[in-house]
Formats: structure tokens, sequence, C-alpha cells
């Protein structure tokens, strides 16, 4: 005990700032941006200079970026199971290590994001892949494991270990629901307890694989009901006996609901789920020709910022702020940021999405890129290495698993290469 003391006494003065310190993560999904540069698309500055590697520019104090979130498909094919093509749909394994494995090189945090799905997987989109589709439930479940497993093995061997991991991509009403159209697995609040159950235990696997390969990696459990406190609320108190780190939101304000609901649902996150980080790992917003009503959808969008590279910026600039108000959040992504020119007949986009951080037209950088860093320099996470007063800001449990951010409990902890007894 009187080590303890001695040792807390010894480290109040770097406990005092532990706030200062605390690790926060900012950057994109760049999931494409080997298909651009196998491409040879070239990329420039806000002031036309080219750029001559994208993810040295990401990672330099001019954008100050420190984290990159990459997709990872089964066995991606580019054309849906509705007969649609999307060149978008190319990250198989191989593809993922190559991307990752410079990720890892350059200094970045990795967020590794499953589909588990051979086409893109969201709420309304969780089709099993083409090659599991007859396997038993049972089957399933030994099936995710295994896959996951492998997977991690494989990127751990090349050097391109994920620091997270999400176990699905916006999971919200479930997982592998089976071949394309079948909705006889949807999880939703009044499904079955029996779909909530075989969904809950395919997670369960997911898991179990992350820990073993990767135990210092966080665990990501991803939705996009940002804008619906309720539903949100609800579904991750159904899952509150699955093992995971971190609550991973979608937040795009066209469909989301306004910034103040955000904040409201961050809140409600903090006084629920106080142990969880919250990070918003999916975020855009269009600087040009934003979608109406007919032009392929049936609805309209919100906007409440001008479609306009100034207006991006704005929101941008809004969302950071509001993020920064949140201590539960550590972690924000722009999605598709590296989108970059090529029309109808690119080999890499069949269609412009607009909403990416480089203009389609000019491939200069457009403002909202030079916005984000705001939200990883609030609490100085990077600039606290830089100015020498440890070389290891980062918080780590006894065994060795790094923290999302400062420890939600009493304990010993290492910090700074050095045991650190932590108390509120």
């Amino acid at each position: 005990m009187k080590l303890l003391k001695l040792l807390f006494a010894a480290t109040l003065p770097l406990l005092s700032t532990s706030n200062t310190f605390a690790q926060k993560y900012v950057g994109g999904d760049i999931s494409v941006l080997k298909s651009y540069e196998d491409n040879n698309v070239a990329y420039y500055n806000e002031q036309g200079t080219k750029i001559d590697d994208v993810l040295k520019y990401m990672k330099s104090e001019t954008v100050g970026w420190n984290a990159q979130r990459v997709r990872l498909f089964v066995n991606p094919t580019k054309k849906a199971p509705d007969g649609s093509t999307d060149a978008q749909v190319c990250q198989d394994l191989d593809y993922v290590i190559a991307l990752c494995k410079r990720i890892k090189a350059e200094g970045f945090a990795l967020m590794l994001d499953f589909h588990y799905s051979d086409t893109w997987a969201d709420p309304s989109n969780q089709w099993t892949p083409a090659a599991w589709a007859s396997l038993s439930n049972d089957e399933l479940k030994q099936k995710i494991y295994d896959y996951t497993k492998e997977c991690l093995q494989k990127m751990v061997e090349a050097e391109a270990t994920p620091d997270f991991i999400q176990t699905g991509n916006e999971i919200s009403y479930g997982m592998l629901w089976g071949k394309y159209n079948s909705k006889t697995y949807v999880c939703y609040s009044n499904s079955s307890e029996s779909n909530w159950t075989r969904f809950k235990d395919l997670l369960t696997q997911a898991t179990k694989a992350c820990r073993e390969v990767c135990p210092k990696a966080q665990i990501i459990i991803h939705s996009e009901r940002s804008g619906d406190g309720n539903a949100l609320k609800d579904y991750f108190t159904r899952l509150a006996n699955i093992d995971y780190d971190v609550i991973g939101l979608s937040y795009y304000p066209f469909w989301h609901n306004s910034l103040s609901t955000l904040a409201s649902n961050l809140t409600m996150l903090a006084n629920n789920f106080s142990d969880k980080k919250v990070q918003i790992v999916e975020t855009a917003y269009y600087y040009q020709w934003q979608p109406k009503k007919g032009e392929g959808i049936d609805y309209d969008f919100q906007s409440t910022w001008a479609i306009s590279p100034e207006g991006q910026a704005a929101y941008t600039k809004a969302l950071v702020e509001e993020l920064n108000k949140h201590s539960n959040v550590n972690g924000l992504y722009w999605w598709f940021p590296e989108e970059n020119g090529n029309g109808p007949d690119s080999k890499v986009l069949t269609r412009w999405v607009n909403r990416g951080l480089w203009d389609n037209e000019t491939r200069k950088a457009l403002p909202a890129l030079y916005e984000l860093k705001n939200f990883a320099n609030s609490s100085t996470g990077i600039q606290g290495v830089k100015n020498g007063r440890c070389e290891d800001c980062a918080w780590y449990s006894m065994d060795g698993r790094r923290l999302a951010s400062t420890p939600s409990k009493n304990g010993i902890y290492i910090k700074n290469k050095q045991k650190v007894a932590f108390r509120k």
C-alpha cells in the first residue's frame, strides 16, 4: 500500500494533465485510394501543387491525420446482387493488406472494417457471402470465427495489424441475413429473440477471433442510428453482454438529423454506456450536386449548410466543435475522402459521389480537409508527443492492451513506459 501511495504521488503531475493527453483519432475511410493510385490519378493540394504521396500528405502537419479506416469484403465483386455495378467494391484481403501495410508504415492508427459480405453491408443490405450461403447457423458461427481469425493472422504477418476492428458494418439490424432479399434473420426491435440470439452469437465468435489474434486492438460495434436516441439505446442495451470496446456511429446530417440531435444522443451514450468510448467512424457532406428526389433516390436530403466547398467546410467545423464538447468521443473519420475525379468511363468510379475532400473536377483539396485536424488537436494528443513531455502518451492496461483514452476505472496502468496508479 505504501508503494502504491508513493507511486501515485510521484505521478500526480502527469495524471493532472491526463485529459490534455487523452488520445483522439482523426482520419478517413480511404479504401479506394489504392485503386486511384493504381490508375495514376493525380492529387493536388489546395493551392494546386501536386501531391507526390497522398498518405504522407495526410500525415503531415498541414492535414494532421493520425488514423485511417479500410473496409474488407469476403469475395468482392463489382456487380451487386441487384445487378448494378460499383467499382468501389474491390477490397479483397490482398488489396487490403497492401494498403494497410503502407498505412501502418506511415505511423497511422488503423481501423479494419469487416463487412462480412461480398458487397456493401449496410442497414438494408447484410447479405451472406455467396460461398457461405448454404451453411447452417452453427456452421456460420464457426465460419465467421475462422474467417476473422485467418484474415487477422495474415494482416499481423504482413505487419498490418489493426488497432481498431469493426466486427460488421452498420449492423443495426444484425448481419449475415442469408441470400439476397432474405429477411429471415433481420433484427428489428420487435423481432423474435432467436434472431437477436443468433446475431449475438455471431458477434461473439467474431470478437473471440479478434481477441485471440489482436489482443491489443479495440473492438468496435457499428450502428448508423446516430439520429435516433431511443433506437440507439435499445440496440446497445441488447448487446450489453457482448465483449467490445467502442461504439461506432455513422453520422450524415442529410440522413441522421441535426447536430443538436447527435449531441443529445452522444450525451445519452455517455450516461448509459459510460465504459464505452464513441467514434464517428463515418461522416461526409456534399460540396456540389447533392441528389434530389427523382435523381436516383426516392427521398429529399436535408441540407443545413450550403452545397458548396464553403458549406462542406462549415459543416466540418461545426461537427468538430460539437464533438469536442463530448469527452466520450475520441474518433472522427470522413467517409471516402480520397474521391478524386473520373466519370462514367472510369476504372475507379462509375459515378461521382461529390462528398469527398478533393474536387472531382480540379482534383484540388477542398477546405474541409484542413478542418478535421482540429478534432485531434483539441486534446493536443498529437502535439503532446512533439512537445517531448512523454514518448508515448497513450494508456495501456497491465496486460499491454492499449486503451482508447484515459482509464475509466481506478487501477495500475502503463503510460510513457512506466507503471502509473490512476485514481479518479
